[in-house]
């Protein structure tokens, strides 16, 4: 009990870590590999943050959503500086980029954000896509007026009206 003044202060406010003066370049420089080793494409899409976790990396790339250089690529695929990236996702859209620099560990946005270039092609607008029809909870299904008033909304009267009168 003694010993326990002349202990030697680990953490606090007035201690130092190496690593911790919160500048971009030092956790990237943290994060990359070391000379001579590879990173992993399902490891590398995760750091960063395309994908929300590394299994779901792996998923994509088993699934044939990741494409590098235009081929389907496994999760172990060693990644270089300058391949090009296409990851499918959720709703058809996909994103393009090109590695710029190569991290092992998951970094903060702006960091991850230096490390590729995004050559993704903007997403539609937002007056491109139908309005979906609101209905109150718990009215039921909808009815025929409903659904024709919600087929007005959308535009898509005139398509079913040209099919329901179409001559066979």
């Amino acid at each position: 009990m003694a010993s326990e003044g002349t202990e030697e202060r680990t953490s606090g406010p007035d201690t130092t870590n190496p690593g911790s003066d919160g500048s971009a370049a030092a956790s990237a420089e943290a994060a990359r590999p070391a000379s001579g080793e590879s990173v992993r494409v399902d490891s590398w899409i995760w750091s960063v943050r395309l994908v929300k976790t590394r299994s779901m990396g792996a998923t994509a790339c088993r699934g044939g959503h990741v494409r590098v250089n235009g081929d389907r690529v496994k999760p172990a695929y060693a990644l270089r500086v300058g391949d090009e990236v296409r990851l499918r996702q959720a709703g058809g859209h996909e994103r393009i980029v090109v590695v710029k620099r190569l991290i092992r560990k998951r970094v903060g946005a702006p960091v991850a954000a230096e490390c590729y270039v995004d050559n993704s092609p903007p997403p539609p607008p937002r007056e491109a896509t139908a309005p979906a029809g609101i209905r109150d909870r718990g009215t039921g299904r909808p009815t025929k007026r409903d659904r024709r008033d919600l087929e007005r909304l959308r535009g898509l009267a005139e398509a079913a009206n040209a099919e329901r009168h179409r001559p066979t």
